[in-house]
């Protein structure tokens, strides 16, 4: 596997979502089969496990830690703090509440240190400087060793950065979400932050195995998600389609195209596609050998260009959450 540096942090180029292992996402594994995915997943040469209290809740750390408790000091695992109680409902960013989450968070994560801690969700209540002034604390404690930031503005990456250096910005890319390129990217690599985007693969739609009438479980974020909504899906197609077309020219699976586009964008990008099968754990990880050439890159990125995604990524309550400051 091929590695990659975040902001000084070096991991695998592909790295692993933990979310949809016990939240978000209908046919959860049960316990012993999350478990073995991700060991599997460590054998394959993944480093890098993104995981946080808010998912389960709870519960994702506990698995994580479990599964990874054999492979201290060899793989990197983030977690995150943000919201009250572990409810997505809520945001919440005290200094206290910071301090209680990681002494938590350790507990289930079996470990002594955390890698990288992220600020799920920017916290309009609380003073960025204050945040990243509570986790340069906890770092000088040795319970977290890196800072990250989560769907986080140019304004507020500047303010936090100048309080303690962040190690690595978390937010949605993908080639159907490529908002960050325009504002965000220019100012990550000027102050060395590494990239790490989720749903890499649209949620799964961009591994071109949903259409608009694949059924989705009530507890399935994708079954209220407007950009899931089936006009949407649709319309939304035609992302697959210009994966698809490089993937059959190339004889590799769509989500490998998705994935290796990603990668190709700059040098510190390293995303994590999740899943509950170590079978796509190993179809995920061929895309970091799968070089396109600069003509089917352009192609890509120039089809996309003329698609117009359909449907807001989140439904309102939820997106409003995310930090869109310049």
């Amino acid at each position: 596997m091929q590695k990659r540096k975040l902001g000084g942090l070096e991991v695998s180029a592909i790295g692993f979502g933990c979310m949809g292992l016990s939240h978000g996402y209908g046919n959860q594994p049960d316990r012993n089969e999350a478990i073995r995915v991700l060991r599997d997943a460590v054998d394959q040469g993944i480093t890098f496990f993104d995981t946080a209290e808010a998912y389960g809740p709870y519960t994702n750390e506990d698995i994580v830690g479990e599964a990874l408790e054999p492979f201290k000091g060899e793989v990197v695992i983030a977690t995150k703090f943000g919201f009250k109680n572990a409810s997505l409902a809520d945001l919440d960013s005290r200094p206290e509440t910071i301090r209680k989450v990681v002494d938590a968070s350790l507990k289930r994560l079996r470990i002594d240190t955390i890698d990288l801690l992220y600020q799920h969700r920017v916290d309009p209540a609380v003073p960025i400087e204050v945040v990243a002034g509570t986790v340069k604390d906890l770092i000088a404690s040795g319970k977290v060793k890196r800072f990250g930031l989560s769907e986080a503005g140019v304004a507020n990456i500047r303010k936090a950065h100048a309080e303690q250096p962040v190690t690595v910005l978390q937010s949605e890319y993908s080639l159907w979400w490529r908002e960050p390129e325009e504002q965000i990217f220019p100012v990550l690599e000027e102050l060395g932050i590494g990239f790490v985007p989720f749903s890499p693969l649209g949620r799964g739609f961009l591994a071109g195995k949903i259409n608009a009438d694949t059924p989705f479980e009530e507890e399935d974020f994708r079954s209220y998600a407007p950009r899931f909504q089936k006009e949407n899906l649709k319309a939304n197609r035609a992302f697959v389609e210009i994966l698809d077309r490089v993937a059959r020219e190339n004889g590799v699976a769509t989500a490998q195209v998705a994935l290796a586009w990603i990668l190709a964008q700059q040098p510190w990008i390293v995303p994590i596609p999740g899943t509950t099968k170590s079978a796509r754990v190993m179809e995920n990880i061929g895309a970091a050998a799968l070089e396109l050439s600069p003509t089917e890159l352009g192609a890509i990125t120039q089809g996309a260009d003329s698609v117009e995604a359909k449907g807001d990524r989140y439904p309102e309550n939820i997106g409003k959450m995310v930090d869109r400051k310049a």
